[in-house]
């Protein structure tokens, strides 16, 4: 006979669980979840130093395509001029930040006032 204090496993108390079964607890991540989290937590790990870098140099290669396609607004010879003519209105939204970054106080294009 069992004490009240000491309560059988088939009872279904708090104690302990229902016939000697491990408690179910939250789903287990799968070794595939647990090795990407880990590869992200290295990448950001390696990539975060250099974060700054990596955006000048996107930035300064973005300069020069901008370059490239305004060269025949900028009064240089552009060969490709028909076909760099269709990104224009593109490059129009970014243009104040492109020429007050190239040192430019007012936009020097004629034809096209942003300040």
């Amino acid at each position: 006979m069992t004490s009240p204090h000491s309560p059988s496993p088939a009872d279904g108390s708090p104690d302990g669980p229902v016939g000697g079964e491990a408690p179910r607890s939250a789903p287990r991540t799968s070794l595939a979840q647990r090795w990407r989290a880990f590869s992200d937590g290295l990448h950001e790990f390696y990539v975060a130093p250099y974060r700054r870098t990596f955006a000048k140099a996107q930035r300064d290669e973005d300069d020069l395509f901008r370059m490239l396609v305004m060269s025949e607004m900028l009064g240089v010879p552009n060969p490709a001029a028909y076909y760099t003519a269709e990104l224009l209105p593109v490059l129009y939204d970014s243009f104040h930040d492109w020429h007050r970054r190239m040192g430019m106080e007012r936009s020097p294009l004629e034809n096209y006032r942003c300040c």
